[in-house]
């Protein structure tokens, strides 16, 4: 990409050193508000029309209406199951994603989708810097939702510093009030959404609308509803800028290749206003560039960064500026994307006039890539292959072992058997490694008794039974002796299979 022709005499800029964040924003005009975590002015974000605020507007819609309409959505798994398609089934101790049915022992699913999630946003990061802050971060959306709410009701940014400059009077209390009316409302349908993940949402909403709701969903609604309105509501960019670790992360995961929200200083220095009577040869005489220094870069801006001072922590990537910049450019007659998504080595290669390049395939993408497919490939096995038979054996420790009046030996084991399935299932059980092993179950003659014992689990349950053990005398060895349980669905041939130990005098 070639310059455009009346930059082409500029020459190549020291990088201006980034100011501290906490001060990259602050204007004489602007009192600071109210802080929580450190003394800084209050941001006043301004409205802003472009391509990236309509993408902002899109994730955001797209967002909220996947986290509000998901719980409503049903899936058919049989009679007795939960239909709801996303469901954590904190009773039934049971998690439910489409036809994935996910048990407590079966939480090793749930560290392989933390796992893409991390790397996915590393992916992310290493393409595009803090895109994910930008636009998919929660914090992110609902701090936008607020804001936009605090732009309808107490005005543009000029008149939102005007109202909290002026005494307090009934029209100002009664647009604060309204203000925060909507952000509660808003904060307690997030939390009420967020509880109908762990119980069937339209059984909730029923209890909800008669105030039958118990002690402890209640206590998540208001828990959850809290923590909304402050993050989103008084927190806001602070959140990104000191409590979230990932604004730490993120320098980790750029390199020269990565797409930033850039300040294109070689072609905008030096800053200074535009003056009616000055036209663009005079001021590249004077040495200024195409900055005229309207700041409406820093005013859209939700965490009050300035961009042209360099990259900064507190800036997340969303694109709001290049916006802003763009369209006072297009009012002076100035080439767009001052402020632009580029990388560090094309604005090199601009400075220096050659082409541009964007390499997306480079070790950093390589390897998250690989990293996430084997880790989807290996639960998407895993899935595939899981058994729907579950054998896990306990063996009494007190006594050890009992002798019996005829010489043989008896050990007691506890056997729980998890059927997975949604029918009830019967189970041939054996024991291997054992000689004329003879098998009975506690209080339950029916079962059978030698070699081999019928048990049965019900449908998505655990059975749990006492099963007795016992080896004649001519058949006993000393001490320790190795085994297997092993537990056989006579219908479908599916085993499961639990190691243990028999001990004898």
């Amino acid at each position: 990409m070639s310059l455009p022709q009346e930059d082409s005499t500029l020459t190549r800029r020291p990088a201006q050193a980034a100011k501290p964040a906490a001060a990259s924003h602050a204007e004489p005009h602007e009192e600071p508000g109210r802080h929580w975590f450190v003394n800084r002015p209050k941001v006043y974000a301004a409205d802003v029309k472009g391509r990236f605020r309509q993408l902002k507007w899109a994730a955001l819609i797209v967002l909220l209406a996947i986290y509000y309409i998901t719980p409503w959505i049903r899936w058919e798994r049989g009679p007795g199951i939960p239909d709801q398609a996303v469901l954590v089934d904190m009773v039934g101790r049971r998690a439910y994603f489409l036809w994935i049915e996910i048990w407590p022992q079966e939480v090793y699913y749930l560290t392989g989708l933390l796992i893409l999630g991390t790397f996915g946003i590393f992916f992310a990061t290493t393409l595009a810097g803090r895109i994910w802050c930008g636009y998919a971060c929660p914090q992110t959306v609902w701090t936008d939702l607020f804001m936009w709410v605090e732009r309808k009701i107490e005005g543009p940014r000029t008149a939102r510093i005007r109202l909290d400059k002026a005494p307090m009077t009934g029209a100002k209390l009664a647009r604060k009030g309204a203000k925060h009316a909507a952000w509660v409302a808003i904060s307690v349908m997030t939390g009420g959404a967020w509880v109908f993940y762990f119980n069937d949402a339209p059984t909730l909403m029923t209890e909800l609308l008669h105030g039958q709701i118990t002690s402890g969903v209640a206590t998540f609604i208001a828990l959850f509803s809290f923590t909304t309105y402050f993050f989103a509501g008084w927190a806001r960019e602070q959140i990104c800028i000191y409590v979230c670790p990932w604004r730490s992360f993120q320098s980790a995961m750029v390199d020269e290749d990565t797409f930033l929200v850039t300040y294109e200083d070689w072609r905008g220095e030096g800053r200074a206003p535009l003056r009616k009577s000055q036209s663009w040869e005079e001021r590249k005489a004077a040495g200024l560039g195409d900055c005229i220094d309207c700041k409406q870069c820093v005013h859209v801006c939700p965490t009050g960064t300035d961009i042209r001072e360099g990259q900064q922590i507190s800036c997340i990537g969303c694109g709001l500026c290049v916006d802003a910049c763009n369209d006072v450019m297009m009012q002076i007659g100035r080439p767009i994307d001052l402020v632009r998504f580029d990388t560090q080595s094309n604005q090199i290669a601009k400075i220096d006039g050659k082409p541009e390049r964007v390499k997306l395939v480079r070790p950093r993408t390589v390897i998250y890539s690989l990293i996430m497919l084997v880790v989807a490939c290996a639960m998407g096995i895993a899935l595939m292959l899981r058994p729907t038979l579950d054998v896990s054996v306990l063996r009494d420790r007190a006594p050890l072992f009992v002798t019996l009046s005829d010489g043989s030996v008896q050990n007691a084991y506890t056997i729980k058997l998890l059927n997975k399935t949604h029918i009830a299932r019967s189970y041939a059980v054996t024991v291997e490694g054992l000689r004329d092993a003879q098998l009975s179950v506690a209080g339950d003659e029916g079962a059978g008794s030698g070699g081999s014992l019928t048990l049965t689990a019900e449908a998505d349950s655990v059975a749990t039974f006492r099963v007795f053990v016992k080896v004649p005398a001519a058949a006993v060895k000393s001490g320790s002796t190795e085994v297997a349980v092993i537990a056989k669905d006579r219908t479908s041939g599916e085993a499961g299979k639990h190691a243990s130990v028999f001990m004898a005098p």
